[in-house]
């Protein structure tokens, strides 16, 4: 995981851009639960009120809301409202101070809204209660209960208000309005502040089994009474006020797609930004690598770290800044808004998260080995698929294809199997997830109704904690999901890493200076080599020069060293013995780059690259003319062949060279190299696919033509390297002869048998 974090350090600003953009996405998105739990309890329950402080109240009704306040509370009413006509209004708009004046005036409005909507049962209970703490009255106090409201006005020397309204069941009802009544009391001095305390405690006990949301609820119905008596339209309020939220919300939802929009535009670039970075990085190590380091990696698996890896990591890099940091800052905020809702069931979305970390925590545990093994198989099956698509024509020749398929399906059923296994316990994270979801909603919903029905919460705020916990238990599904996919990235990030880490064993020395005006004298120096891991030398004790104007040549047996000895002088490899020398300076000492622009190296195998001929003969020399490379195609014997084309030096090249036969395609690396113009040039067995012929007119127009140049052959036939002016003999990596062809027949046996391999009597004798 370091390593894919460490991939965003070019682009800490647009990051932090991005972290503050998905902040502020997640903050909108954590505030339309509340605009809906708004709608339902404000909007719709409570008729788009939202402060038991009426908006306009009548006279007598300002007087009667008073009944049972304080003399503090009664300062804070009057400070309220101003009269306006034969109203009052109220004067406060700042929201805080209408929350503090709803929480401070909700008991005393209550009970006085209780008072004017009190029905037959209530309203004998209470007067019994009253009576009952008066020795004069104790003994009426069980009759009450039995009297009719007739009787009671009777007894009580007064005429109840009284109306009919529907309960909260729906049927209608007989209510009294008990307030005139208390107002006269209060002013015929027959209730003074102690009954009056009395009576508010009376009124209290029955509010003691209301739920507090039921109080508040009680306190709107009493603001809406007011306002609708004193001519407001409750309809235009509470119309005005769904409008009002439902513009808000879609204002936040259009801000909400605005940032969506603009983080996936940042975190793209940034995933396309960290793809052709590693691509470049990567690139450019591979570039640099020695043999040494190729044969480390292997090819296939460098093609697989330079696409599938990097490609996964470019699309992981883009998914962590869209969903995985999205994730727990609407985690944190979810958390938040649960709080805020004082629902009290976090215990609920606790146990919902546990169990999500718990099952998590399972899956990374089983499937992150497997993601490893799974980019190593990847590795395998290019190497095969690699292998015998290069190797069709010899397949077909052999009669292999039924063996080939066979392998190939070996590579591909491991790779499957262990997709397969990922695939199934990945499988049980889906309807897990979802019962773990569907469980938590059914259990708020059953815990909250409880809680509605004794009036301690609302609709909406339970719709408001349900959302926010599905946003909670989303942002732990959305970790969970990209669990799958970051711990195959992460094996990618490493595997990506380990090639920009290992650096090539080829470097320039710290005194290293360029190689300006090359000779071309070189010169090993006792020179020993084993390849890294060996424990034994492929070349021992190798010593000889090679001059400007001669031919060298190595020839010896298979495996006896010789192309090891040639990739040796441009440093593929190092040496492990000894020294090489150019111009009588360590080869080492010289930067690699200039080195290798003073030889000219055609390879064993010839390679040649997707284009035109011209382009691959110019491919050592950008700057070479027409003239020139119609000028190296002729000394490279390629001449005839090029002019037979119907497009000549523009015709085609596949990759590889696939559309030009064997000794066409070593002409053309002998062109490409003659081209470049080097002071050394090396032919490491780059005759073998050539004629008779055409091998002799190609050595005679080299001496010719290009005869300052210090050559070096590798060659198998004997018949090539007559006429050099040095031939070094080779067997088990170690030098048995050295000389001309003559001065070696006569003095090295190991010479003498290859030459008699290959050549006639008469031949020889002819050469001696």
């Amino acid at each position: 995981m370091k390593h894919l974090i460490r991939n965003y350090a070019p682009y800490k600003l647009v990051v932090l851009v991005i972290v503050l953009l998905v902040t502020v996405q997640c903050y909108f998105d954590m505030t339309l639960p509340q605009y809906t739990q708004n709608l339902i309890d404000v909007g719709i329950q409570n008729a788009g009120i939202e402060h038991i402080i009426p908006t306009s109240i009548t006279e007598s009704e300002y007087e009667n809301a008073q009944i049972f306040m304080t003399d503090k509370e009664k300062s804070k009413w009057a400070h309220a409202f101003e009269k306006d006509g034969d109203n009052y209004k109220c004067v406060i708009t700042d929201e805080d101070k209408l929350d503090k004046l709803d929480e401070q005036l909700l008991e005393p409005i209550v009970i006085t809204y209780q008072l004017g909507h009190m029905s037959e049962d209530s309203l004998r209970k209470m007067i019994s209660e009253s009576f009952r703490n008066n020795p004069q009255m104790a003994m009426m106090a069980d009759r009450i209960k039995d009297m009719s409201l007739e009787e009671i006005e009777i007894l009580l020397h007064v005429d109840f208000d009284t109306f009919e309204a529907k309960n909260e069941e729906g049927t209608v009802t007989t209510y009294v309005d008990m307030r005139p009544m208390m107002q006269s009391m209060i002013r015929s001095g027959l209730m003074n502040d102690a009954s009056i305390e009395e009576s508010k405690a009376g009124i209290n006990d029955m509010l003691d089994a209301v739920g507090s949301q039921t109080l508040k609820a009680m306190g709107i119905r009493y603001a809406a009474d007011c306002n609708n008596a004193a001519g407001i339209d409750g309809e235009k309020i509470q119309k005005a006020y769904l409008w009002s939220c439902g513009a808000k919300m879609l204002l936040l939802s259009l801000f909400m797609v605005l940032i969506a929009a603009a983080t996936s535009i940042l975190s793209s670039r940034v995933g396309a930004g960290i793809g052709r970075t590693l691509r470049k990085e990567v690139f450019a190590n591979v570039m640099a690598y020695s043999n040494s380091e190729m044969d480390q990696f292997t090819t296939s698996s460098l093609i697989t770290r330079a696409t599938n890896d990097i490609q996964q990591v470019q699309m992981v890099s883009m998914m962590i800044l869209r969903m995985v940091l999205m994730a727990p800052i609407m985690g944190i905020w979810g958390i938040i808004k649960v709080y805020q809702t004082k629902a009290h069931m976090s215990s609920i979305i606790v146990i919902g998260v546990a169990i999500i970390l718990v099952l998590v925590g399972g899956l990374m545990a089983v499937t992150m080995p497997k993601f490893r093994i799974m980019q190593k198989l990847i590795d395998a099956l290019n190497g095969v698929s690699r292998e015998i698509l290069t190797g069709i024509p010899v397949i077909r020749a052999f009669g292999r294809e039924e063996t080939e398929e066979m392998r190939f399906d070996e590579a591909n059923q491991n790779l499957k199997n262990t997709q397969l296994f990922v695939n199934r316990v990945m499988t049980l994270m889906s309807p897990v997830m979802m019962i773990v979801m569907y469980g938590i909603t059914i259990t708020i919903t059953w815990v909250a109704a409880k809680r509605i029905d004794l009036g301690t919460l609302q609709v909406g705020a339970m719709t408001a904690f349900i959302t926010y916990s599905m946003m909670i238990i989303t942002s732990f599904l959305i970790i969970t999901a990209m669990s799958i996919i970051l711990p195959r990235a992460g094996v990618a990030a490493e595997r990506i890493d380990e090639v920009r880490r290992t650096k090539t064993s080829i470097v320039n020395a710290d005194d290293a200076v360029e190689l300006t005006d090359c000779k071309g004298v070189v010169k090993f120096n006792h020179v020993s080599f084993r390849y890294p891991g060996a424990e034994e030398d492929v070349i021992h004790d190798i010593d000889f020069e090679a001059r400007p104007g001669e031919t060298t040549a190595l020839i010896g047996s298979t495996g006896s060293g010789k192309t090891t000895i040639i990739n040796l002088i441009p440093r593929f490899f190092d040496v492990t013995e000894g020294s090489i020398e150019i111009d009588g300076r360590d080869i080492r000492k010289y930067t690699t780059e200039s080195l290798r622009k003073s030889i000219g190296l055609v390879p064993q195998k010839g390679v040649l690259f997707s284009g035109t001929i011209e382009s691959n003969i110019k491919f050592g020399n950008d700057n070479a003319t027409e003239d020139d490379v119609k000028k190296y195609a002729q000394i490279a014997q390629a001449e005839d062949f090029i002019e037979e084309k119907d497009e000549k030096y523009q015709s085609f090249i596949a990759q590889g060279g696939s559309n030009v036969s064997g000794g066409q395609k070593q002409r053309l690396s002998i062109a490409r190299a003659l081209a470049k113009e080097p002071a050394i040039l090396i032919f490491d067995d780059s005759f073998s696919a050539l004629d008779m012929k055409t091998d002799a007119i190609l050595r005679k127009e080299l001496a010719e033509k290009v005869k300052d140049s210090t050559k070096i052959i590798v060659a198998q036939r004997v018949g090539t390297i007559l006429h050099a002016e040095q031939i070094i003999v080779l067997e088990d990596g170690e030098i048995v002869g050295k000389g001309t062809h003559e001065e070696l027949l006569r003095d090295c046996d190991v010479y003498r048998q290859i030459a008699e391999s290959q050549l006639s009597r008469k031949e020889l004798e002819g050469v001696k």
